[in-house]
């Protein structure tokens, strides 16, 4: 099959589109898919689980974790899917990803996807979407009408965020770069947007909690804008444990996990047009490397996604 692979560690540069090994057919639990559309996490190259599995390293790899694509094998463990069946899903970060023709992966990471959703759709829905869904109802856990403050309302992870937490009847207060794009993030549902320095002037403890969706870095007004007990999450990287002391917040990092439950809640979503998912640019498969290279290239904001093959 064609995939695209790298045999060392680092950047877009060590990206290959080349002939690799077709998974192993499934067993037990595991599905094998045919993938139609795989999203592109920039960040993906830097986390170790691309790399490595429980320490060894795994060399070649295939990025792209989140995908729309078809069944084509299942395993005896699998009851609930059939070849033919239409599915997006999250494959584990520390096994091959779909940035290829074929997946494998366990069955109960993936949803059926809505006949009415495209692949790509569905593909760049997938990793943003379950992250806000889980640091929404299971870290931040907020009541309706208490106050939370986004940073980065224009990504992927962002975007997201604000939807739900506005069908939540949370109160949000997102930051973007440029005013460009305030009209956009009010039309997600923010109810307050903050461009540029402006958030470093929010007053102290004036927000039940906060999370970032931009990545490292994570500045010291977020923690400052929350109440004492109230919580800030970090997506990219641990966070800063004097800051977290000195504003008395309770301060978290996770990482997603695929949950059957979430991933069923997001298909009807889809289905039903609930939410809006931002596609900037698709990129044919051998043209993958291109798409991992485009990291802050200007156009509009939303996730980009390799299109690997077509839906007859």
């Amino acid at each position: 099959m064609k995939a695209l692979r790298a045999h060392a560690r680092g950047g877009p540069e060590q990206l290959v589109y080349e002939d690799a090994p077709v998974p192993a057919e499934p067993t037990g639990a595991d599905v094998c898919v045919g993938v139609r559309a795989a999203a592109v996490t920039f960040d993906e190259l830097t986390w170790p689980e691309t790399w490595e599995a429980d320490g060894v390293d795994r060399t070649p790899v295939i990025p792209s974790h989140e995908f729309a694509g078809v069944v084509t094998a299942v395993g005896s463990d699998v009851h609930d899917l059939s070849i033919g069946d239409e599915v997006f899903g999250l494959a584990p970060f520390d096994h091959d990803g779909a940035a290829a023709e074929v997946v494998r992966l366990p069955a109960a990471n993936l949803a059926r996807k809505p006949a009415n959703v495209s692949d790509v759709v569905a593909a760049a829905a997938v990793l943003p979407a379950l992250t806000a869904m889980e640091a929404l109802e299971e870290h931040l856990r907020l009541e309706p009408g208490q106050r939370l403050l986004i940073r980065g309302g224009t990504g992927a992870v962002g975007s997201f965020l604000i939807q739900f937490a506005r069908r939540m009847g949370i109160e949000v207060t997102a930051t973007v770069r440029s005013r460009d794009a305030v009209e956009y993030v009010e039309h997600l549902g923010a109810h307050e947007v903050l461009v540029a320095d402006e958030p470093a002037a929010i007053p102290p403890a004036s927000f039940d909690a906060s999370i970032d969706s931009v990545g490292a870095g994570t500045p010291e007004w977020l923690y400052r804008a929350v109440r004492p007990r109230g919580r800030v999450i970090t997506l990219q990287e641990a966070p800063d444990a004097d800051l977290a002391r000195a504003f008395d917040v309770d301060a978290q990092f996770f990482v997603v996990s695929p949950d059957a439950g979430h991933l069923g809640r997001l298909a009807a979503l889809l289905a039903e047009g609930g939410i809006e998912v931002a596609v900037a640019r698709t990129y044919p498969l051998s043209d993958g490397r291109a798409a991992y290279a485009s990291r802050g290239t200007a156009g509009p904001p939303g996730k980009v996604v390799i299109e690997v093959s077509k839906a007859p």
